[in-house]
């Protein structure tokens, strides 16, 4: 179990809804062979989890998009937390390692 999972189980949020969105997402890629592997940059998923009221979530998804980083339909749908008028968004994120 993931950190974001244990975090999102041990808050009581929309576990469910989030469990099903961490399961679309296919984070593994096929090595051909161990020589273009080692010719390939090596990418690792980097989660990030967004909480707050809908407006400063939306406000900063977009904000992403705009500074180019990603797409607001690369994030989860707003789901709400155990606190009132709270909401959560995750995106999984690809990123370069050198």
């Amino acid at each position: 179990m993931t950190q974001v999972q244990k975090f999102v189980k041990n808050q009581k949020f929309a576990q469910s809804e989030l469990q099903q969105y961490l399961d679309s997402e296919n984070l593994n890629t096929p090595i051909l062979n161990q020589t273009s592997a080692n010719q390939l940059p090596k990418r690792e998923p980097i989660k990030h989890l967004l909480i707050g009221s809908p407006k400063a979530v939306t406000s900063t998804i977009h904000y992403l998009q705009v500074i180019g980083y990603a797409s607001i339909g690369d994030w989860s749908p707003l789901l709400p937390t155990a606190n009132p008028g709270e909401v959560m968004s995750i995106l999984i994120h690809q990123i370069l390692m050198q």
